[in-house]
């Protein structure tokens, strides 16, 4: 019953799709609702990362000080401006450049609390 085929494990029918999770989450961001162009900030993984996507531009993602006491975004830049909202567009992903999370032990209740800083995929 059980085989390394997609339908080798009953009830399995992740087909990578937990992997995907896992890069997009561990890299600070994750499409949350499928069939929209957001991805939902989260706290990446990595101090550093780059992402080359399909149109060949890089993008730079830096999380200085991310360790497991810094697990709390201060803030995000990109290409050194404050970025205030809580998820990426993906023409902004594709675009390339410069992503910075400052990493702290502590949350930023301050930080992307505007109506307007809420992704699609935010429950009212």
């Amino acid at each position: 019953m059980y085989h390394a085929d997609p339908d080798g494990y009953c009830g399995d029918e992740d087909n990578g799709q937990t992997s995907a999770w896992y890069v997009f989450s561990a890299l600070g961001f994750y499409p949350v609702c499928p069939g929209t162009d957001e991805y939902v900030i989260g706290s990446p993984l990595f101090e550093e990362a780059t992402m080359i996507s399909e149109n060949g531009q890089t993008l730079n993602i830096r999380a200085a000080g991310n360790n497991q006491s810094n697990v709390y975004i201060d803030a995000v830049k990109l290409d050194k401006e404050e970025y205030p909202v809580n998820y990426f567009k993906h023409h902004v992903l594709q675009k390339g450049g410069n992503l910075e999370f400052k990493m702290t032990s502590a949350p930023n209740r301050k930080r992307g609390i505007d109506s307007s800083a809420a992704p699609f995929s935010m429950s009212k």
